[in-house]
Parts: structure tokens; C-alpha cells; sequence
């Protein structure tokens, strides 16, 4: 197998790993010179020696104003140096079941918000109105001003605006799971974008350097047979 010799560690890697300068991109190729003043575009580097700069470049990157990584950062960084698919591991972390109470809130918010809770509820106040004034002659157990049906009323408005709160908030808590989930999907795609370019420009420079070294190659062999094309000419000559 063919190796190389870095310019930077000195050590020999495999050939298919090295990297000239020129084909890195200006930021992680600034990182490189600040640390390697040395190290030039017609320089060679390994692409394991390349991944130590570019997790650098993307923590700098990615630091807010006060010069910190969040921890959603983070968690990008660490999946994209292990090479994990981020979006399976916050489905394992949503798979929380809900508790009872959860499962209550969520199932009164749905039926307090539908038209058959409103249409149920209109037909119970009719009832209950022509029941009293009508068929009881208002003499019933709640004649008008109906103060049981109102007392009725406020216990109902009391108790079910918690519960839809409740119901409400934990949406909302489920929301900002998915905002967040989104927003580390998205910047992990970016990045894993920008490597892929970075590999396509590296692919192609090293084509056009392989095509260089084949013309190269062809050149000489060229020369070398002219000078003996001449050689032979001139030997005729002689004779």
C-alpha cells in the first residue's frame, strides 16, 4: 500500500487519506496555518488530522455571543464526531408515556373544544329551562333566575379552564421539544452538507492531480521516445 508523510504530524498515512492545501476550505485552512505556520496550500495533511480541525471550526462556530456553546450545540457536535443519526436518539428521549392526569387533561381539552360538547351542552340549558318553567310551571327545583343552573355553570367554567390549562401546557411542552428537535436536525444536516462538499472538492482536486501525474507521466515517456527516435535517426545518418 502506498503511503504519504504529512507536513504537519510527520507521520505516514495511506494514500487515499492525504489532502492537499489547497483543496480546504479558507476557515479550517486559517485554523490549520495559526497552529501549522508552515503548512502551505501545496502541503499534504491526512484526513484524520483534517477532522481534529474542522471539530474545531464548528465549535467556533457555533458559540453564542458570550462565547459558550448551548447544550443543544453540543449534543450536535458530539453526534457528528461519533457519526450517529441524531434524530433516533430524540425518539428515544420522547418516548415518555403520559401519566393519568395527562391522559384526563388531554381527553376533556379534546371534547371541551368539539361541537358535540357545545351542542350537548346548549340542548342540557334548553332542557333544563323548559323543564323548569314549563313543565314544573316555574315552581321546579330551580325557577328562574335559574341560581342552581348558573351555580352548575361557574363549577363547570372553574374546573374545566385548569384542566384545558393543563392540557395546553403540556402541547406547548410539546412544541418546544419539537422546535428544539428541529433546530438540532437542521443544524446537523448543514453540517453534514458542508462535509459533503468538502469531500466532492477534495474528490475532485485529487482527480485533477492523479490526471496531471498520468499527463506528466505520458510527457516523459513521450520525450523519452523522441530522444531515441532521434538516436536511431542519427544512426542512419551515420551509415
Amino acid at each position: 500500500m502506498d503511503n504519504f508523510i504529512s507536513d504537519i504530524s510527520g507521520q505516514q498515512f495511506p494514500l487515499e487519506q492525504r489532502i492537499v492545501g489547497a483543496s480546504i476550505r479558507q476557515p479550517i485552512y486559517r485554523l490549520i496555518r495559526k497552529e501549522y505556520p508552515n503548512f502551505g496550500k501545496d502541503k499534504y495533511i491526512a484526513v484524520s488530522e483534517l477532522t481534529r480541525f474542522k471539530e474545531a471550526y464548528i465549535t467556533e462556530f457555533l458559540k453564542d455571543e458570550s462565547g459558550q456553546l448551548s447544550q443543544l450545540d453540543q449534543q450536535v457536535i458530539q453526534s457528528f464526531k461519533d457519526n450517529k443519526v441524531i434524530s433516533a436518539s430524540m425518539d428515544n428521549d420522547c418516548t415518555t408515556a403520559p401519566s393519568v392526569g395527562e391522559r384526563v387533561a388531554d381527553k376533556v381539552a379534546e371534547f371541551g373544544g368539539s361541537w358535540t360538547f357545545i351542542i350537548s351542552f346548549v340542548v342540557f340549558l334548553l332542557v333544563w329551562i323548559m323543564l323548569n318553567i314549563y313543565w314544573l310551571n316555574n315552581k321546579g327545583f330551580d325557577p328562574y333566575p335559574f341560581i342552581l343552573l348558573n351555580l352548575i355553570l361557574s363549577c363547570v367554567a372553574a374546573l374545566q379552564a385548569p384542566v384545558i390549562m393543563m392540557s395546553q401546557n403540556r402541547q406547548e411542552d410539546k412544541d418546544r421539544e419539537r422546535a428544539r428537535n428541529d433546530y438540532m436536525v437542521n443544524l446537523k444536516a448543514e453540517l453534514e452538507i458542508r462535509e459533503l462538499h468538502e469531500k466532492i472538492d477534495h474528490l475532485i482536486i485529487r482527480k485533477e492531480q492523479e490526471l496531471v501525474e498520468v499527463q506528466r507521466d505520458q510527457v516523459e515517456k513521450l520525450s523519452f521516445l523522441l530522444k531515441k527516435m532521434e538516436k536511431i535517426e542519427e544512426a542512419f545518418k551515420n551509415k
